[in-house]
């Protein structure tokens, strides 16, 4: 019987660490989460979209942009250039987030 809780308690450790993943930005109920992310020069940040509509990733300055990123989907861009990058998705406007670079 005591091995229940213990297989259990190691189920719920792998989910959680499976379910934090550094430099991302989770696309979710039409918001960027996190809306601030702070990384270090040379990071590539990886844009996850887990709504149910598309959406794309634009830099305001035009150092990046996405095409439309479906449910499931991915976008990556790696970082080299510390700075602060303002980003939105141009099919939803209202939704904006920041990657600062350090």
């Amino acid at each position: 019987m005591r091995l229940l809780p213990m297989a259990l308690v190691a189920v719920l450790a792998y989910a959680s660490v499976q379910a934090a993943t550094p430099n991302e930005v989770v696309i979710k109920d039409f918001m960027f989460v996190p809306t601030t992310l702070t990384v270090k020069a040379g990071t590539t940040v990886v844009w996850a979209n887990k709504d149910e509509e598309p959406h794309t990733v634009f830099s305001d300055t035009g150092v990046f942009r996405s095409s439309a990123i479906d449910t499931g989907e991915k976008f990556s861009f790696r970082f080299d250039q510390p700075g602060t990058y303002h980003f939105l998705c141009t099919i939803h406007p209202r939704m904006v987030g920041t990657v600062i670079v350090e």
